[in-house]
Order: C-alpha cells, then structure tokens, then sequence
C-alpha cells in the first residue's frame, strides 16, 4: 500500500532535510506507520498523533472546541488544524492530517467514504476532500494512499527547504 509513494516522499525529505508529522482519525496511525514502513524513515519522520476520538483531536492536536461543536470531527476546518496541530506540536517541517468515515454506517450525516486531508507547510495550510469507495480497509488504506501523493506533491512544489525542523 503506497510503498512506491512513501519510499519517495521519504527521498524527496530526506534531500530537502525536512521532516513529517502526523495527526491521524480514521487512518489510527496507519499513514506513520506506512511512511516508517520505508528505510530511512527515522531521518524525517518526527512522530504522530492518533486522535480517534473527538475529545483527543482536541486535547492532543490542539483542534479549538468550538470548532469542533461547531463543524464536527469530520469536516475540513477539522483536517486543517489537525495538520497545523501535528506540525507544530511535534516540531516538523510538515504535517498532515486525516479525518473522515471509514464505514460501515455515516457519522453524523456525513457519508461513508468521505475523507478530508490537511497538509501544513512551509507556504501554509490546504485541504484535500475526496470521496472513496470500498470497506472500512479500503477506505482507510485509499485515505493514506491519497495523503501520501499529496504531500508529495507539495513537498516537490515547495521551492525553498525549510532548513532544520523546529525542535
């Protein structure tokens, strides 16, 4: 599972001399592990957040409680400030962040395969929406598989290496 996409986002860091953190929901780790996965990881990956329940997303990755009242756990507010959240709270160049519904049944009126990912960096904070078909598995391994080309992506796009992460 995105083995070919983790090995060169762990490259491309690597080169650049950045790092990566994590705050996960529905992947429960999975995106950290995948990257960690890869030899050489250790070199960019500072750490994650797995913040499954609604109170931890707060308490842990700094997600405000009003906004999280307000829009629910699942909502691209939610993926922006878990990416801000786990880049500032772990010291990394990057952070990513991932919410949404695996399945079986909708959360809070929100479909089953509704992802929202958030990737905060040097040049600020995006999100990404994407609507994934399949299983709970599917669902959660196509969240990471999506996670990792953006980050990617926009690791690649970035022009200037943000130096040596804060720590």
């Amino acid at each position: 599972m995105g083995a070919g996409d983790a090995a060169r986002l762990v490259a491309a860091l690597a080169e650049r001399g950045e790092t990566v953190a994590s705050a996960e929901s529905l992947t429960a780790g999975l995106f950290a592990a995948t990257i960690a996965d890869v030899p050489g990881a250790s070199a960019v990956l500072r750490g994650g957040l797995i913040v499954y329940a609604t109170d931890l997303k707060a308490s842990l990755a700094g997600v405000p409680s009003g906004e999280l009242n307000r829009n629910g756990p699942v909502h691209p507010d939610t993926a922006r400030a878990l990416a801000d959240g786990a880049r500032s709270r772990c010291g990394a160049d990057w952070g990513v962040g991932l919410t949404g519904v695996a399945g079986p049944a909708e959360q809070d009126g929100v479909p089953v395969g509704t992802v929202h990912l958030g990737f905060s960096g040097p040049s600020g904070t995006t999100v990404t929406t994407v609507w994934l078909d399949g299983d709970r598995a599917r669902v959660r391994r196509g969240a990471v598989e999506t996670a990792l080309r953006g980050l990617l992506d926009r690791v690649s796009a970035n022009r200037e290496p943000s130096g040596p992460s804060p720590r």
